[in-house]
């Protein structure tokens, strides 16, 4: 059990899995519990690592949230699922902000018929939008080629 929150470095909260000892650094206010749950995240259950995920999305310092929502991403890819509190989580702080990325890591490792609503509209929607910009894209490439073509045979 990794449970020293006195070694140097970020990275060895990586490998945290003790929950009491979270518990209690969260209610003092002390160590890194955004990075740490990142930890919980890796080796801890869902259900287990969900309810301090959230807590750890509502830390005062950003940086510490953002580590909270990259917890969260971990989370969907490691099980392919998320609780429903983390889904209302992610969809309270919407895309664009610190979710943006978990909100992604959760469409796409997460499957289509297990997703809340919210998540299947922002699928279909982000689906569509790359299949726009694929389209737009490659029509501009065609225009392109046609205009070269028709500058070389110059009538």
């Amino acid at each position: 059990m990794a449970t020293d929150w006195d070694r140097p470095g970020e990275e060895s909260l990586l490998r945290f899995d003790d929950l009491a000892a979270w518990d209690a650094a969260y209610e003092r206010g002390e160590g890194s519990p955004g990075s740490a749950v990142i930890g919980l995240a890796f080796h801890c259950t869902l259900g287990e690592a969900s309810p301090r995920i959230i807590r750890a999305m509502r830390l005062s310092d950003p940086n510490q949230r953002g580590f909270a929502f990259t917890a969260a991403g971990t989370a969907a890819r490691l099980h392919g699922r998320l609780t429903p509190e983390l889904y209302e989580a992610l969809r309270a702080e919407g895309p664009g902000g610190f979710a943006e990325h978990a909100i992604r890591d959760t469409l796409t490792f997460v499957p289509f018929r297990e997703l809340p609503p919210w998540f299947k509209r922002r699928k279909i929607v982000t689906g569509v939008r790359n299949k726009l910009e694929s389209w737009w894209l490659r029509s501009g490439e065609s225009i392109s080629d046609v205009w070269s073509a028709l500058r070389r045979h110059r009538f």
